[in-house]
Protein backbone atom coordinates (compact mmCIF):
# COMPACT_ATOMS: atom_id res chain seq x y z
CA UNK A 1 0.00 0.00 0.00
CA UNK A 2 1.02 3.63 -0.90
CA UNK A 3 1.00 5.40 1.99
CA UNK A 4 1.39 9.11 0.27
CA UNK A 5 -1.59 7.61 -2.17
CA UNK A 6 -3.62 7.18 0.66
CA UNK A 7 -3.38 9.82 2.55
CA UNK A 8 -3.89 12.13 -0.81
CA UNK A 9 -7.05 10.16 -0.59
CA UNK A 10 -7.93 10.47 3.08
CA UNK A 11 -7.25 14.94 1.94
CA UNK A 12 -9.50 14.86 -1.33
CA UNK A 13 -12.36 13.17 0.22
CA UNK A 14 -12.49 15.39 3.43
CA UNK A 15 -14.70 18.29 4.11
CA UNK A 16 -11.42 20.55 3.74
CA UNK A 17 -10.89 19.59 0.02
CA UNK A 18 -14.88 20.60 -0.12
CA UNK A 19 -13.61 24.22 0.44
CA UNK A 20 -11.17 24.44 -2.17
CA UNK A 21 -14.09 22.10 -4.72
CA UNK A 22 -16.01 24.46 -6.83
CA UNK A 23 -18.67 26.18 -4.74
CA UNK A 24 -16.85 25.42 -1.48
CA UNK A 25 -16.17 29.11 -0.48
CA UNK A 26 -19.98 29.38 0.09
CA UNK A 27 -20.02 26.42 2.54
CA UNK A 28 -17.22 28.12 3.66
CA UNK A 29 -19.18 31.90 4.80
CA UNK A 30 -21.79 29.91 6.08
CA UNK A 31 -19.80 28.12 8.40
CA UNK A 32 -18.95 31.64 9.80
CA UNK A 33 -22.88 32.41 9.11
CA UNK A 34 -23.29 29.76 12.01
CA UNK A 35 -20.49 30.96 14.61
CA UNK A 36 -22.14 34.52 14.10
CA UNK A 37 -25.58 32.91 15.09
CA UNK A 38 -23.80 31.00 17.54
CA UNK A 39 -22.55 34.32 18.97
CA UNK A 40 -25.88 36.29 19.31
CA UNK A 41 -27.81 33.10 20.88
CA UNK A 42 -25.29 32.48 23.92
CA UNK A 43 -23.17 35.57 23.98
CA UNK A 44 -26.11 37.85 23.14
CA UNK A 45 -28.85 35.60 24.49
CA UNK A 46 -30.86 36.31 21.11
CA UNK A 47 -33.60 33.44 21.08
CA UNK A 48 -31.30 30.98 22.37
CA UNK A 49 -33.24 28.28 22.78
CA UNK A 50 -33.89 28.15 18.74
CA UNK A 51 -31.23 30.26 17.29
CA UNK A 52 -28.34 27.84 18.59
CA UNK A 53 -30.08 24.36 17.19
CA UNK A 54 -30.20 26.90 13.79
CA UNK A 55 -26.77 27.16 13.95
CA UNK A 56 -25.29 24.31 14.60
CA UNK A 57 -27.67 22.70 12.34
CA UNK A 58 -26.26 24.98 9.69
CA UNK A 59 -22.65 24.14 10.63
CA UNK A 60 -23.01 20.65 10.50
CA UNK A 61 -25.02 20.64 7.10
CA UNK A 62 -22.11 22.91 5.39
CA UNK A 63 -19.25 20.96 6.71
CA UNK A 64 -21.12 17.54 5.42
CA UNK A 65 -22.06 18.59 1.95
CA UNK A 66 -20.02 20.33 -0.49
CA UNK A 67 -20.92 20.75 -4.36
CA UNK A 68 -17.94 20.33 -5.75
CA UNK A 69 -17.41 17.22 -4.73
CA UNK A 70 -18.35 13.98 -6.30
CA UNK A 71 -21.80 12.57 -6.01
CA UNK A 72 -21.12 9.14 -4.21
CA UNK A 73 -18.66 11.43 -1.32
CA UNK A 74 -21.84 13.62 -0.29
CA UNK A 75 -24.42 10.43 -0.69
CA UNK A 76 -21.86 9.14 1.92
CA UNK A 77 -20.87 11.81 4.05
CA UNK A 78 -23.33 14.92 4.00
CA UNK A 79 -26.08 15.11 6.90
CA UNK A 80 -28.46 17.02 4.72
CA UNK A 81 -28.79 16.09 0.71
CA UNK A 82 -30.52 19.46 -1.25
CA UNK A 83 -30.75 17.38 -3.91
CA UNK A 84 -32.98 15.04 -2.65
CA UNK A 85 -35.12 17.56 -1.55
CA UNK A 86 -35.06 19.12 -5.46
CA UNK A 87 -36.29 15.58 -6.68
CA UNK A 88 -38.55 15.41 -3.76
CA UNK A 89 -40.14 19.11 -5.05
CA UNK A 90 -39.66 18.08 -8.96
CA UNK A 91 -43.50 17.03 -10.08
CA UNK A 92 -41.13 15.78 -13.49
CA UNK A 93 -38.93 13.59 -10.68
CA UNK A 94 -39.76 9.75 -10.40
CA UNK A 95 -39.41 11.00 -6.32
CA UNK A 96 -41.75 13.97 -6.41
CA UNK A 97 -43.38 13.73 -2.70
CA UNK A 98 -41.69 10.30 -1.79
CA UNK A 99 -40.75 10.36 1.78
CA UNK A 100 -39.95 6.74 0.87
CA UNK A 101 -36.86 8.16 -0.68
CA UNK A 102 -36.05 10.39 1.78
CA UNK A 103 -35.75 7.50 4.48
CA UNK A 104 -33.56 5.31 1.75
CA UNK A 105 -31.08 7.91 0.93
CA UNK A 106 -31.36 10.52 3.34
CA UNK A 107 -28.81 11.85 6.07
CA UNK A 108 -29.68 12.37 9.80
CA UNK A 109 -30.50 16.13 9.28
CA UNK A 110 -32.83 14.54 6.34
CA UNK A 111 -34.44 12.75 8.40
CA UNK A 112 -35.10 15.43 11.16
CA UNK A 113 -36.29 17.89 8.10
CA UNK A 114 -39.31 15.45 7.09
CA UNK A 115 -41.23 17.05 10.26
CA UNK A 116 -40.53 20.26 9.15
CA UNK A 117 -41.89 19.60 5.51
CA UNK A 118 -44.97 17.81 6.62
CA UNK A 119 -45.81 20.52 9.58
CA UNK A 120 -45.28 18.62 12.50
CA UNK A 121 -43.10 20.02 14.51
CA UNK A 122 -44.63 23.81 14.23
CA UNK A 123 -48.44 22.31 14.99
CA UNK A 124 -46.49 20.91 17.87
CA UNK A 125 -44.95 23.95 19.05
CA UNK A 126 -48.63 25.22 18.32
CA UNK A 127 -49.49 22.80 21.27
CA UNK A 128 -47.05 24.02 23.61
CA UNK A 129 -47.74 27.36 22.82
CA UNK A 130 -51.69 26.83 23.96
CA UNK A 131 -50.74 24.91 27.22
CA UNK A 132 -48.13 27.57 28.34
CA UNK A 133 -50.94 30.73 27.35
CA UNK A 134 -53.52 32.30 29.46
CA UNK A 135 -55.99 33.70 26.88
CA UNK A 136 -57.88 35.80 30.14
CA UNK A 137 -56.94 38.77 28.61
CA UNK A 138 -58.42 38.00 25.25
CA UNK A 139 -61.47 36.81 26.69
CA UNK A 140 -62.13 39.86 28.68
CA UNK A 141 -61.65 42.38 26.27
CA UNK A 142 -62.81 40.79 22.61
CA UNK A 143 -61.68 43.91 21.44
CA UNK A 144 -58.14 42.97 21.35
CA UNK A 145 -58.70 40.86 18.42
CA UNK A 146 -58.66 43.59 16.03
CA UNK A 147 -55.30 44.69 17.58
CA UNK A 148 -53.90 41.30 16.61
CA UNK A 149 -56.00 41.68 13.21
CA UNK A 150 -54.13 45.22 12.68
CA UNK A 151 -50.74 43.70 13.40
CA UNK A 152 -50.51 41.64 9.93
CA UNK A 153 -50.61 44.75 8.13
CA UNK A 154 -47.05 43.76 7.63
CA UNK A 155 -47.68 40.47 5.99
CA UNK A 156 -49.77 41.83 3.27
CA UNK A 157 -47.32 45.14 2.91
CA UNK A 158 -44.20 42.33 2.35
CA UNK A 159 -46.03 40.04 -0.17
CA UNK A 160 -46.93 43.12 -2.53
CA UNK A 161 -43.70 44.07 -2.19
CA UNK A 162 -41.78 40.70 -2.64
CA UNK A 163 -44.43 40.73 -5.84
CA UNK A 164 -42.49 43.59 -7.33
CA UNK A 165 -39.40 42.70 -6.44
CA UNK A 166 -40.54 39.17 -8.74
CA UNK A 167 -40.49 36.67 -6.46
CA UNK A 168 -43.86 34.24 -7.29
CA UNK A 169 -46.77 34.33 -5.29
CA UNK A 170 -46.57 31.34 -3.21
CA UNK A 171 -42.75 32.83 -2.15
CA UNK A 172 -44.26 36.49 -1.56
CA UNK A 173 -46.53 34.52 0.67
CA UNK A 174 -43.62 32.60 2.73
CA UNK A 175 -42.01 36.19 2.82
CA UNK A 176 -45.29 38.34 3.97
CA UNK A 177 -45.32 36.10 7.06
CA UNK A 178 -42.72 37.21 8.67
CA UNK A 179 -44.79 40.55 9.27
CA UNK A 180 -46.87 38.08 11.96
CA UNK A 181 -43.69 37.84 14.08
CA UNK A 182 -44.34 34.33 14.60
CA UNK A 183 -41.67 31.48 13.70
CA UNK A 184 -43.46 28.13 13.95
CA UNK A 185 -46.26 30.23 11.28
CA UNK A 186 -43.62 31.37 8.92
CA UNK A 187 -42.00 27.94 9.17
CA UNK A 188 -45.01 25.88 8.90
CA UNK A 189 -46.20 27.81 5.65
CA UNK A 190 -43.05 28.60 4.47
CA UNK A 191 -42.36 24.63 4.18
CA UNK A 192 -45.59 24.46 2.40
CA UNK A 193 -45.82 26.70 -0.33
CA UNK A 194 -41.55 28.18 -0.54
CA UNK A 195 -39.04 25.28 1.28
CA UNK A 196 -36.45 26.09 -1.57
CA UNK A 197 -36.07 29.69 1.05
CA UNK A 198 -36.74 28.38 4.20
CA UNK A 199 -33.77 28.76 5.89
CA UNK A 200 -33.32 32.12 4.96
CA UNK A 201 -37.09 33.23 6.04
CA UNK A 202 -36.55 31.29 9.32
CA UNK A 203 -33.53 32.78 9.98
CA UNK A 204 -34.78 36.48 9.40
CA UNK A 205 -38.26 35.36 11.12
CA UNK A 206 -36.25 34.24 14.30
CA UNK A 207 -33.67 37.28 14.22
CA UNK A 208 -36.92 39.96 13.94
CA UNK A 209 -38.46 38.33 16.94
CA UNK A 210 -35.46 38.68 18.81
CA UNK A 211 -34.86 42.26 18.44
CA UNK A 212 -38.16 43.29 19.18
CA UNK A 213 -36.95 45.50 22.12
CA UNK A 214 -34.56 47.06 19.51
CA UNK A 215 -37.23 47.51 16.65
CA UNK A 216 -40.57 48.18 18.32
CA UNK A 217 -39.65 51.36 20.55
CA UNK A 218 -38.52 53.84 17.96
CA UNK A 219 -41.76 53.29 16.26
CA UNK A 220 -43.91 53.41 19.41
CA UNK A 221 -42.18 57.02 19.95
CA UNK A 222 -42.73 57.83 16.50
CA UNK A 223 -46.37 57.18 16.15
CA UNK A 224 -47.74 57.78 19.42
CA UNK A 225 -47.91 60.96 21.91
CA UNK A 226 -46.77 61.72 25.26
CA UNK A 227 -50.19 62.28 26.52
CA UNK A 228 -51.10 58.78 24.65
CA UNK A 229 -48.46 56.96 26.10
CA UNK A 230 -49.02 57.60 29.64
CA UNK A 231 -52.81 56.51 29.71
CA UNK A 232 -53.65 54.25 32.60
CA UNK A 233 -56.21 51.60 31.46
CA UNK A 234 -58.78 49.85 34.26
CA UNK A 235 -58.12 46.27 35.92
CA UNK A 236 -59.28 43.78 33.60
CA UNK A 237 -62.21 41.65 35.44
CA UNK A 238 -61.65 37.74 36.60
CA UNK A 239 -62.33 35.11 34.07
CA UNK A 240 -64.28 32.31 34.81
CA UNK A 241 -63.32 28.72 34.29
CA UNK A 242 -66.11 28.17 32.20
CA UNK A 243 -65.11 30.58 29.82
CA UNK A 244 -61.26 29.44 29.74
CA UNK A 245 -62.20 26.56 28.80
CA UNK A 246 -65.88 27.31 26.02
CA UNK A 247 -62.91 29.48 24.00
CA UNK A 248 -60.72 27.53 22.64
CA UNK A 249 -63.48 24.97 22.03
CA UNK A 250 -65.51 27.82 20.07
CA UNK A 251 -62.59 29.32 18.54
CA UNK A 252 -60.98 26.04 16.99
CA UNK A 253 -64.87 25.31 15.57
CA UNK A 254 -65.14 28.58 14.02
CA UNK A 255 -61.40 29.69 12.92
CA UNK A 256 -61.70 25.83 11.13
CA UNK A 257 -65.19 25.94 9.20
CA UNK A 258 -63.89 29.38 8.29
CA UNK A 259 -60.48 28.44 6.78
CA UNK A 260 -59.68 24.72 7.06
CA UNK A 261 -56.10 25.19 5.97
CA UNK A 262 -55.80 26.53 9.59
CA UNK A 263 -56.21 23.22 11.31
CA UNK A 264 -53.16 22.14 12.19
CA UNK A 265 -51.65 25.23 13.97
CA UNK A 266 -54.91 26.47 15.21
CA UNK A 267 -55.88 22.96 16.54
CA UNK A 268 -53.01 22.40 18.28
CA UNK A 269 -52.47 25.70 19.74
CA UNK A 270 -56.33 25.54 21.38
CA UNK A 271 -56.24 21.84 22.07
CA UNK A 272 -53.10 22.61 24.19
CA UNK A 273 -54.99 25.25 25.93
CA UNK A 274 -57.62 23.35 26.73
CA UNK A 275 -55.71 20.74 28.57
CA UNK A 276 -54.51 23.62 30.84
CA UNK A 277 -57.65 25.17 31.28
CA UNK A 278 -59.65 21.99 32.01
CA UNK A 279 -57.78 21.31 34.83
CA UNK A 280 -58.15 17.53 34.41
CA UNK A 281 -55.07 16.93 32.42
CA UNK A 282 -52.09 18.60 34.20
CA UNK A 283 -49.92 15.77 33.29
CA UNK A 284 -50.57 16.77 29.48
CA UNK A 285 -50.61 20.21 30.06
CA UNK A 286 -47.09 19.85 31.59
CA UNK A 287 -45.40 17.44 28.88
CA UNK A 288 -46.90 19.77 26.12
CA UNK A 289 -45.27 22.44 27.89
CA UNK A 290 -41.95 21.12 28.25
CA UNK A 291 -40.87 17.44 27.86
CA UNK A 292 -42.77 17.78 24.19
CA UNK A 293 -42.08 21.22 23.06
CA UNK A 294 -38.14 21.19 24.32
CA UNK A 295 -37.58 17.77 21.65
CA UNK A 296 -39.67 19.57 19.15
CA UNK A 297 -37.28 22.97 19.31
CA UNK A 298 -34.04 20.99 19.33
CA UNK A 299 -35.53 19.21 15.91
CA UNK A 300 -36.98 22.36 14.90
CA UNK A 301 -34.02 24.11 15.30
CA UNK A 302 -31.22 21.80 14.18
CA UNK A 303 -33.40 20.84 10.89
CA UNK A 304 -34.30 24.28 10.17
CA UNK A 305 -30.48 25.14 10.21
CA UNK A 306 -30.09 22.06 7.52
CA UNK A 307 -31.23 24.21 4.83
CA UNK A 308 -28.75 26.68 5.27
CA UNK A 309 -26.52 25.19 2.39
CA UNK A 310 -24.04 27.50 1.11
CA UNK A 311 -25.54 27.73 -2.32
CA UNK A 312 -28.70 27.86 -2.04
CA UNK A 313 -28.50 30.36 1.05
CA UNK A 314 -26.11 32.67 -0.44
CA UNK A 315 -28.47 34.40 -2.91
CA UNK A 316 -29.76 37.79 -3.90
CA UNK A 317 -32.88 36.24 -3.53
CA UNK A 318 -31.77 36.38 0.66
CA UNK A 319 -30.75 39.66 1.04
CA UNK A 320 -33.91 40.79 -0.45
CA UNK A 321 -35.96 38.47 2.42
CA UNK A 322 -34.10 40.24 4.89
CA UNK A 323 -35.18 43.49 3.97
CA UNK A 324 -38.35 42.65 3.39
CA UNK A 325 -38.78 40.51 6.31
CA UNK A 326 -37.46 44.09 8.83
CA UNK A 327 -40.34 46.07 6.23
CA UNK A 328 -42.57 43.20 7.03
CA UNK A 329 -42.24 43.74 10.80
CA UNK A 330 -42.10 47.04 11.06
CA UNK A 331 -45.72 47.82 9.42
CA UNK A 332 -47.09 45.16 11.05
CA UNK A 333 -45.80 46.90 14.45
CA UNK A 334 -47.05 50.07 12.63
CA UNK A 335 -50.31 48.92 11.92
CA UNK A 336 -50.75 47.85 15.71
CA UNK A 337 -49.74 51.02 17.07
CA UNK A 338 -52.72 52.82 14.64
CA UNK A 339 -55.24 50.38 15.30
CA UNK A 340 -54.41 51.17 19.32
CA UNK A 341 -54.66 55.15 18.20
CA UNK A 342 -58.19 54.32 16.79
CA UNK A 343 -59.40 52.71 20.06
CA UNK A 344 -57.99 55.72 21.84
CA UNK A 345 -60.05 57.95 20.03
CA UNK A 346 -63.55 55.48 20.03
CA UNK A 347 -62.77 54.87 23.84
CA UNK A 348 -62.21 58.76 24.78
CA UNK A 349 -58.64 58.20 25.56
CA UNK A 350 -59.66 55.10 28.25
CA UNK A 351 -57.20 52.56 25.67
CA UNK A 352 -53.54 53.01 25.88
CA UNK A 353 -52.28 53.13 21.79
CA UNK A 354 -48.84 51.16 22.85
CA UNK A 355 -50.61 47.49 23.75
CA UNK A 356 -51.18 47.65 20.04
CA UNK A 357 -48.05 47.13 18.93
CA UNK A 358 -48.12 43.84 20.86
CA UNK A 359 -50.03 42.40 18.45
CA UNK A 360 -47.49 40.99 16.68
CA UNK A 361 -47.73 37.40 17.78
CA UNK A 362 -43.92 37.14 19.76
CA UNK A 363 -45.49 35.97 22.81
CA UNK A 364 -45.07 37.44 25.92
CA UNK A 365 -41.81 39.22 24.45
CA UNK A 366 -43.58 42.01 22.52
CA UNK A 367 -46.26 42.33 25.48
CA UNK A 368 -43.72 43.05 28.13
CA UNK A 369 -42.10 45.92 25.20
CA UNK A 370 -46.03 47.10 25.59
CA UNK A 371 -45.39 47.08 29.30
CA UNK A 372 -41.27 48.59 29.89
CA UNK A 373 -42.01 51.95 27.42
CA UNK A 374 -45.27 52.62 29.39
CA UNK A 375 -43.96 52.54 32.73
CA UNK A 376 -41.26 54.89 31.30
CA UNK A 377 -43.91 58.15 31.36
CA UNK A 378 -46.43 56.38 33.59
CA UNK A 379 -44.54 54.37 36.52
CA UNK A 380 -47.79 53.41 38.16
CA UNK A 381 -48.76 52.13 34.96
CA UNK A 382 -49.39 48.35 34.30
CA UNK A 383 -49.96 47.58 30.68
CA UNK A 384 -48.59 43.82 30.83
CA UNK A 385 -52.04 42.00 30.63
CA UNK A 386 -54.21 44.90 28.63
CA UNK A 387 -50.98 44.21 25.79
CA UNK A 388 -51.48 40.59 26.52
CA UNK A 389 -54.79 40.62 24.93
CA UNK A 390 -53.57 41.88 21.44
CA UNK A 391 -50.47 39.71 21.77
CA UNK A 392 -52.23 36.17 22.05
CA UNK A 393 -54.96 37.69 19.20
CA UNK A 394 -51.64 37.81 17.27
CA UNK A 395 -51.06 34.05 17.42
CA UNK A 396 -53.85 33.97 16.17
CA UNK A 397 -54.25 36.03 13.62
CA UNK A 398 -50.77 35.24 12.03
CA UNK A 399 -52.31 31.85 11.57
CA UNK A 400 -55.07 32.60 9.90
CA UNK A 401 -53.13 35.06 7.92
CA UNK A 402 -51.16 31.53 7.02
CA UNK A 403 -54.14 29.58 6.35
CA UNK A 404 -55.67 32.18 3.98
CA UNK A 405 -52.43 32.40 1.64
CA UNK A 406 -52.30 28.75 2.14
CA UNK A 407 -55.92 28.51 0.85
CA UNK A 408 -54.81 30.80 -1.80
CA UNK A 409 -51.79 29.95 -3.22
CA UNK A 410 -51.77 26.04 -1.53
Amino acid sequence: MNILDTLSSLINQSGFAGFIAAGGWKNLVMVFVAFILLYLGIKKQFEPLLLIGIAFGCLLANISYFPGLSEELNATNALYHPDLWDAFLDSASPYYHSYGHILTHGGFLDLLYMGVKSGLYPSLIFMGIGAMTDFGPLITNPKSLLLGAAAQLGVFIAFFGAILLGFTGNQAASIGIIGGADGPTAIFLTSKLAPELLGAIAIAAYSYMALIPLIQPPLMRMLTTEKERKVKMEQLREVTKTEKIIFPIIVTSFVVLLIPSTAPLIGCLMLGNLFKESGLTDRLSDTAQNALMNIVTIFLGISVGATTIGMKFLTLETIKIVVLGLCAFGFSTVGGLLGGKVMYKLTGGKVNPLIGSAGVSAVPMAARVSQREGQKYNPSNFLLMHAMGPNVAGVIGSAIAAGFLLAVFG
